[in-house]
Parts: C-alpha cells; structure tokens; sequence
C-alpha cells in the first residue's frame, strides 16, 4: 500500500450518483475526488438513454432546482421531448426525453473534469479505510491509498455483479464492463448488512433492419420544454420514436422456452423491479393480455442501435432472436447487443441516515442503486443530497434533508430510510401523499431558496429564479386586479369556447378558474397582458389560479403533518426502557432510530398507540438510556 493524495471527501463510483455526489460536494467548497472503474463509463446510460417521466421528471426538477447537473446536461443531450399526462391533472404531468447517450456521458465528464476542487481517477476501490468510528480514506486494487474525511458510495450496479443470459453466467458489470467483486467483502467487515437485486435491460437492435412504416410515430412536443430553470428555451431535435405491440405468436414462443429462462429455472436469486418485468414475467403474469407495447426508441443521433422499451430479458439468445421477429416492424430485424440480466450487491437502506450517511461509522455516506433504488433519477437525487451532506459535515454544520411534504426527493429517502425496500426502489407519483404541491413545474419555488441558504445554489440560478418567481406573484395580483365587462369582445371569446356569458364585471383571475379558460387563450381580451411572461412561469400561473382550492386543503394537510415532523426524538432515547410501547415497535425503532415522531409513525409496525405512548414519554422525561 503507498499513499498517493488527501481528499476532503471521496466518492466511490462515476454514474449519475456519483456525478451529482462529486459535483455537490466541490462546488460546497471541499476537495474531492471521484473514483470510476473506467472514466469511459461516467455518467453511462447502460439502459434506456431517457430522462423524465411521472415522478421521475419531478426529481430532475428538483435536482435542477437545487443546484445539480443532471436537467442541465438533459438538455443539452436530449434528441426527443415530451410532456406526459397532459390529459390528466397537474400534479401527475412531467417531461420526458430521449437523449443521446455519448453525449450525455461525454457533457457530464467534461463538466466533471472542469469543477474546481474536483478530481476524477480511474481505479477500482477495493477497501473503505476506518480508525474508530470515523473514515479516513480509501484503497484501489493497486494498493493506492487515498486519505478522506468522508466517503460517499455510489457503486451502482457494479458491487457483485453477475451478467446472465439463458444458461451464460459470468461476473460482469453493465454494457461489457467489469465488476467490482472486492469492496462487499469490506463493506461486510465494516458491518453493513446487503441485499442481492437484479435488474435487466433489453436488446438494441440495428435500426436499418426495422420496417417503421408497420408500427405508430411517437413524435416529440411541437414546443418543447427544457428540463432545466436555467434554460429559457430548448433547441432540441426531435427524433421521432415507434410504438409496436408483441402477439399471440411473441408470447407462444416465450412460453414454449420458458424451463430455457434463469428466472424461471432458478439460476437468478436476486429480487427484481416488479414495474419493470422482464417479457417471460409479464406473459406468465399477465395470461390474459393479447398484446403488450413496445416503444422503439433511438440511443442517439450518430448511431443506428435503437432501444427496446418493454422487452427485458434474460432469455437465451436464440430465443431473444426469434421473438423479435415475430413482431411488425421487426420480422427481419437484427440484434446489435443481446439484453441480459446483472445481479448485483447493495445495502439495506433502513441502515442509514435521513441524510445518507451509515448510522455506525461517521463520514461514510451511501447514494444511488447501492441503496436499493433503479432509476437514473432516483440515483442522481440521493447523489446530490449525499455530496451536499458530507460536505456539510465537514463543515461542521447540521444536516440538510428535506420531508415529504417538500420534495419527492424527501418521499424517496424517507421511504427508503424509514420503510426499507425489498425489491429495486423506484419513484412514482403515487408514493407522494402532497403530489399538487410537489409538481414538476414548481421545484425551484419549493427548493431553491433552502439551496441557496444552504450554499449549493449559485447567484446566477438564484436571481432567475427570483425573476421567475417575482414573474408569477406579480402576474396573479394583476390578473386579481384586473376586469373585464361584458362587452362585444368578451363575449364573443366566451362564445368561441363554449363558455357561458357574464353579466357584470369579473376578474381575470376568477374568469381563468372556469375550465374551459386557459391562461393563453385569456390572452384574447387581456389587453395588459406584460409580453415577457416565461412559458414556465404561464404554466406555474394557471395551475396556482385553477388549482386553489385544492392547493389549500393540501396545504393545510402538511400542517397537520408538520406537528409530528416538527417533534424531535432525542438521539440518546432508550426505546427497550419504554414498556408501554409493543415489543415489535421497540425493536423496529430501535433499529430505525427516528429523528422525529413522523418518521417513527411510518416505520412498519409501530402503531397509533405506540406513537400515543411515545409523545407522552417524550412530554414527561425518563427515555434517555
């Protein structure tokens, strides 16, 4: 062993954890070094190259709003963008986009390489150097050491894995990459208790050997929308993607293979996405189903292979062939990259932190699939809040975490912190109970002012977001103030949508609220109307007017939940002298150990009355150990 360099903090792993944890921590003002088995692998995509989506675009949005890359470098990758649930209400709506994976990768390295105080270092971590209960660095396979005052672990899929496809098993990592088979032994050692997972990816297939006429064009928003606040406007190019559905013959030929699958034959032990399912799964599951969709989708603009949305297998390649081509569009279609399955290692999340870090060993932070999520988003999120954290630590400073009424990034850590999971994690608007709060066109109004107090937001993100915030405010008094009479003109626009007539004076504001109304076609008869309102700042403005009522009941439902959030759990409380408590809730608590009676009241197993008995132990003394 030789020491080479001292780091502030030093995270494990380059993928979107990892980017997002080595970003945060430098811009906070720590020297940091980010480690990556092959710098050609930063930020990889090694499935979809897509961003967004319910839920998972929310993320991104708040990643942006707190000051990290992952919308900016969307946007500057993105070959297709779309807004989704349109036709639903404005909490569940959200950008999605297909980018161009080299890109991408090559954008977040060079923006990586170019951060002051940020170092990227190709080498595989084998060992987590600890003295005590506190980090103090890190070792490569070649025997370099590295000293650190915190480590973050962002290892991905990579800890453990183990590509299978049919009957081949062999350690790997993702897309042909090696894995990284030493550091779980030393996690163990350092008394962190793991979880196998899989996860699966589908064929790419040439896109010159696909019949597009046979299948539905998927076009991009004819004015699309930037993921990030810093970006006004967005010049993407839109490639259009393909729907295409499998058949009765699709799914007669995968039942016919299926004592053929790993999954079925028992060769795979890792515990998959259950709203990811491999093809064999969803045909076995789903008997019923005529048909299933998949969307043909582009990895980028200087390459043919094309994406298989909805095909995940770990299938023989034989079968994988002859599937395919049971498919319209795909009858002659030929396989660029087979789709395999990867088990991996990772980490029951329930042992950390609300901030991301190891409840035993000071400094030691974990972020991204390690901890039990998939997704890219879900990754870059706890990547962000890991970085930022540690680097708070060293500043001696308190944690920076967020609730669930704030974020979904506060939903996705809580659950993972509080709940634990069982199978790969991933977001969805449903696992937010505030979801017309926490919209994805309103991030940076939640966020970006804690990231600037907190110091990861610069002066230049926050004075847009000043101007777009004083831009909305500004806009709803006007069009408070503002009224119209009946006259010809009202009239007939009313008319012209099928509104009903007024016969008095209205505000715009009220007049907006009518569902017909939306806030562009009020333009119509709004002759004061300011000229520079900002597209995102007209959606922000619409929603905030029709949605009021419904924002206000929210709202007042977090303050209820904010009574029990705002209720600290003394670090020093002995829940086994708490008799009153059932025994299940005092091991589980004991375990968990709460930072607040909120928290504790979503831990599985603890009760009403437990939580009761609690808050009077907490009122009256007598807990500590």
């Amino acid at each position: 062993m030789f020491k080479v360099n001292d780091y502030d903090i030093a995270v494990i792993g380059a993928g979107h954890a990892g980017c997002e944890a080595g970003l945060a921590a430098a811009r906070m003002g720590y020297k940091t070094a980010v480690f990556a088995i092959n710098l050609d692998s930063i930020a990889m995509m090694p499935c979809n190259p897509a961003m967004g989506g319910p839920a998972k675009g929310h993320l991104i949005r708040e990643i942006d709003a707190l000051g990290g890359e992952m919308g900016i470098n969307t946007d500057k990758a993105m070959i297709q963008v779309r807004t989704l649930n349109t036709g639903k209400g404005p909490a569940v709506r959200s950008l999605r986009a297909q980018c161009d994976k080299k890109s991408y990768q090559a954008s977040m390295k060079h923006t990586m390489e170019c951060t002051p105080g940020l170092d990227v270092i190709q080498g595989e971590i084998t060992e987590i150097k600890v003295e005590g209960k506190h980090v103090t660095g890190v070792v490569t396979k070649a025997g370099a050491l590295y000293g650190a005052k915190a480590v973050i672990v962002t290892t991905g899929t990579y800890l453990g894995g183990r590509i299978i496809i049919g009957d081949i098993m062999y350690s790997g990592g993702p897309n042909g990459l090696y894995p990284a088979t030493e550091l779980t032994s030393n996690l163990k050692k350092l008394g962190l208790k793991l979880m196998r997972f899989k996860t699966g990816t589908p064929p790419r297939v040439d896109r010159r050997t696909i019949d597009f006429k046979k299948m539905h064009v998927q076009p991009g928003d004819s004015m699309p929308q930037p993921f990030s606040y810093i970006h006004d406007k967005t010049d993407v190019r839109q490639v259009p993607c393909y729907l295409t559905f499998t058949n009765n013959s699709t799914h007669d030929l995968i039942k016919r293979n299926l004592s053929r699958s790993p999954l079925y034959s028992g060769k795979i032990k890792g515990i998959g996405p259950r709203y990811c399912p491999s093809i064999e799964d969803k045909v076995v599951k789903f008997p019923n189903k005529e048909r299933h969709q998949l969307f043909i989708e582009p990895e980028g603009l200087n390459t043919t292979e094309m994406y298989v949305q909805g095909m995940s297998t770990s299938m023989p390649e034989d079968v994988q062939h002859a599937f395919l081509k049971t498919i319209a569009g795909l009858e002659h279609v030929r396989i660029m990259r087979d789709a395999y399955a990867i088990e991996y290692d990772c980490i029951d999340p329930m042992q950390l932190t609300p901030w991301l870090e190891y409840m035993d060993i000071h400094g030691l932070f974990f972020a991204g699939q390690v901890n039990g999520t998939s997704g890219y988003e879900e990754a870059a999120a706890q990547g962000l809040m890991a970085g930022l954290n540690a680097a708070l630590e060293l500043r001696g400073e308190e944690p920076f975490t967020l609730d669930r009424s704030e974020s979904y990034i506060g939903v996705l850590i809580d659950d993972l912190v509080t709940k634990g999971t069982n199978e790969p994690y991933r977001m969805m608007t449903s696992r937010a109970e505030y979801r017309l709060l926490l919209r994805h066109d309103n991030a940076d109004l939640r966020l970006t002012e804690k990231g600037h107090k907190v110091g990861i937001v610069t002066e230049e993100r926050y004075s847009r977001y000043l101007g777009r915030k004083g831009q909305i405010e500004d806009e709803i008094e006007r069009l408070k103030k503002t009224r119209v009479s009946p006259t010809r003109d009202v009239i007939d626009y009313l008319h012209s949508i099928g509104s009903s007539d007024i016969h008095s004076g209205i505000s715009l504001y009220e007049l907006l609220k009518r569902p017909e109304i939306n806030y562009a076609g009020l333009a119509q008869i709004d002759y004061g109307r300011p000229h520079d309102i900002l597209p995102t700042a007209a959606t922000s403005i619409e929603i905030e007017i029709k949605y009021e009522g419904y924002i206000k009941k929210e709202i007042q439902q977090v303050e209820t939940f904010k009574k029990l959030e705002n209720k600290s759990i003394p670090d020093d409380i002995c829940y086994e002298k708490l008799n009153g408590l059932s025994t299940e809730a005092r091991q589980k608590l004991d375990a968990v150990r709460p930072i607040n009676v909120g928290q504790a009241s979503r831990i599985s197993g603890v009760s009403p009355s437990d939580i009761s008995f609690l808050l009077m132990q907490l009122r009256t003394g007598g807990y500590a150990c």
